[in-house]
């Protein structure tokens, strides 16, 4: 999982790993609805260019892609909500998602710093995925 920032170029660095996410993204959903905020893939856009390397990369259905909806955009202050609560929870609780937890909190730390540069610039971001 991955941010994309509206926009050509936002002017920093985006790039965030997101390996450690993804791969408990089903503990990480059912944690924040625990914890009452969105969880992460709720924040999910895609636009026809991100569709069409899913489909390259295998996944998702090539029929589903001619009706995807307009790209959705979210503000930083809400992906923020959602990164911070989760944030916070691991870093009290280290042992909630087993050996994960480290690079979960790293990634969290990546995002959360990344959506803070985002709402500087009043940007918009979504939440993009690659099966790679």
């Amino acid at each position: 999982m991955y941010i994309v920032v509206e926009g050509e170029d936002p002017g920093y660095d985006i790039f965030v790993n997101g390996h450690a996410l993804a791969r408990n993204e089903d503990a990480l959903e059912k944690l924040a609805l625990r914890l009452g905020v969105k969880p992460l893939l709720e924040f999910f856009s895609a636009d026809e260019n991100s569709m069409a390397l899913l489909l390259e990369e295998g996944a998702g259905d090539p029929e589903w892609a001619t009706t995807l909806p307009p790209p959705q955009w979210f503000t930083p202050e809400d992906g923020l909500i959602t990164i911070c609560t989760l944030h916070d929870f691991l870093r009290e609780a280290p042992s909630a998602l087993g050996a994960d937890t480290t690079p979960i909190v790293a990634e969290l730390e990546e995002y959360e710093r990344v959506l803070r540069k985002t709402a500087v610039r009043n940007l918009r971001w979504q939440l993009a995925v690659s099966w790679k």
